[in-house]
């Protein structure tokens, strides 16, 4: 839903693994329901993560957890941005809203690697980034400095932070209670079994 007094409306774009979300995202995506006119979100594949579970089923668990948001009407999944470039991404987004402020969220952990990334020149000539802070990742130093020598940076500052990552769930579901997801993602993992416990899980990067 856009508003109609600010032109042109600021679109935030999240893609993220979600697998699974948890409460992290769920801040995250408060937030970003707060400072922008529209949220596009999606689960994304991540070629440095093994053994994800269905996009398909990812997917859903977004529009579920965006299902208990105070400003739910904000937020949509768009699936079909979910791309492993993020400059196709990009380009899908911007024929959706063409006369967008377009703004790429990224977690801090990314800073580094964002002039790294395929095609990183045009995708910081149409997008601001904007940087979320992530416990144990500064938001400084020459990382950040060369970053914004390249493109425009924005940086969240989040009244909460959720030390989380859903890898430290799929690593734990063998012998914790899985208090940091929401109850709806809890009670669609049980249902679809989409996590079960191994001894010999795979350690999965964060």
């Amino acid at each position: 839903m856009f508003n109609p007094w600010r032109h042109p409306p600021r679109i935030a774009l999240f893609g993220t693994s979600a697998d699974p979300p948890h409460r992290g995202h769920q801040g995250i995506l408060t937030w970003l329901a707060n400072e922008f006119d529209e949220v596009a979100v999606w689960a994304a594949d991540n070629p440095y993560k093994p053994d994800q579970s269905p996009l398909g089923d990812r997917a859903q668990m977004l529009r579920l957890m965006i299902s208990t948001l105070a400003q739910k009407e904000k937020v949509s999944v768009h699936q079909e941005l979910s791309d492993r470039y993020s400059i196709h991404s990009i380009a899908r987004a911007r024929k959706i809203w063409p006369n967008a402020q377009l703004s790429l969220v990224v977690g801090a952990d990314l800073i580094a690697q964002l002039p790294k990334w395929y095609k990183s020149k045009e995708i910081f000539s149409q997008v601001e980034i904007l940087v979320f802070p992530r416990p144990g990742y500064a938001i400084a130093g020459p990382a950040l400095s060369d970053l914004q020598q390249l493109a425009k940076v924005a940086i969240a500052h989040p009244p909460n932070q959720h030390d989380i990552a859903s890898s430290r769930y799929r690593q734990s579901r063998c012998n914790e209670v899985p208090a940091d997801l929401p109850p709806v993602i809890r009670d669609y993992v049980a249902a679809r079994n989409l996590y079960p416990c191994t001894t010999s899980a795979k350690t999965a990067p964060i």
